[in-house]
C-alpha cells in the first residue's frame, strides 16, 4: 500500500514537466490523480498512458488565470471523486529574459497572470472545497529559487515566484487552524522541455548555465523535486 493510498490529488500544469512527473509519482504511491492543464491534447494522452499502466487518473481542461475555469476545475474533482485531499499548483509560463526597463508589458502581464494569479485562483477554490469537507488537506505551491534570491533579467518571473512565497505564508496562517497544510517548494533549474525552450531564448548552452546556477554543476531532475 502506497503512502498516498486513497488520496485524491489535483495537479495543475500536470500535462508535462514537473507536474507530470509528480502526477506519476503520486500514482505510484496509491493516489488518484487529476491532471489539469491548458494543453488538452497532451493532458488526455498522458492520462490514457497512466490508465493503461494501471493507474487512476483523469484530465480536466483548465486555464487557471480565470476564476470560472479554476472553479470548474475543482468542481470536476469534487463531482468525480467526492473529495480533494492534495493539490499541487505547478502551472507556469516560461521565464522572461530582459531587464525591467526593457520589459514587454504583455509578456510581463502573461507571466504574472499564470504564475501568480493562477496559483491564487487555484488555491481559492481548492481551499473552499477542503473547508467544505472539514478534514484538512495539503496544498503545495511551486515557487522557485528565484522566489528566494535575486537573479537578473527576469523581473516578471522573480516577482511572481517571490509573491508565491508570500501568498503561501499568508494562506498557511489563515488555514492551518483547520488542518490544511500549505507549503511552497522552491527548486532551482529543473531539466524539463520548458527549461530547454528558456535556454534557447537566453542563448545559453545547457552545461554553461548549470555550472553558473547549481553547486551540483547540473540541473535537477523532475523526479528529485517530485
Amino acid at each position: 500500500m502506497g503512502v498516498l493510498e486513497g488520496k485524491v490529488c489535483l495537479i495543475t500544469g500536470g500535462a508535462g514537466g514537473l507536474g507530470l512527473t509528480t502526477a506519476k509519482l503520486f500514482i505510484e504511491n496509491g493516489a488518484k490523480v487529476i491532471i489539469a492543464d491548458i494543453n488538452e491534447e497532451k493532458g488526455k494522452a498522458e492520462v490514457e498512458k497512466i490508465k493503461e499502466a494501471g493507474g487512476t487518473a483523469d484530465f480536466v481542461l483548465a486555464d487557471v488565470t480565470t476564476g470560472k475555469s479554476a472553479e470548474k476545475m475543482v468542481n470536476f474533482v469534487a463531482d468525480t471523486y467526492g473529495q480533494l485531499d492534495i493539490a499541487v499548483n505547478s502551472a507556469a509560463r516560461i521565464k522572461d529574459n530582459r531587464p525591467i526597463a526593457e520589459m514587454d508589458i504583455v509578456e510581463f502581464d502573461d507571466i504574472i497572470e499564470t504564475n501568480l494569479k493562477g496559483v491564487a485562483l487555484s488555491m481559492k477554490y481548492e481551499l473552499r472545497q477542503m473547508m467544505i469537507q472539514g478534514k484538512g488537506g495539503k496544498i503545495i505551491n511551486i515557487s522557485a529559487v528565484s522566489g528566494l534570491r535575486a537573479q537578473s533579467n527576469m523581473p516578471a518571473h522573480m516577482a511572481a515566484k517571490h509573491a508565491i512565497v508570500g501568498l503561501t505564508k499568508s494562506a498557511a496562517m489563515d488555514y492551518s487552524p483547520f488542518g490544511i497544510h500549505i507549503n511552497a517548494v522552491a527548486p532551482g533549474a529543473i531539466n524539463t522541455p520548458e527549461l530547454e525552450k528558456a535556454l534557447e531564448g537566453f542563448n545559453f548552452r545547457n552545461k554553461e548555465f548549470s555550472d553558473q546556477l547549481s553547486m551540483m554543476k547540473r540541473f535537477a531532475e523532475p523526479i528529485e523535486v517530485a
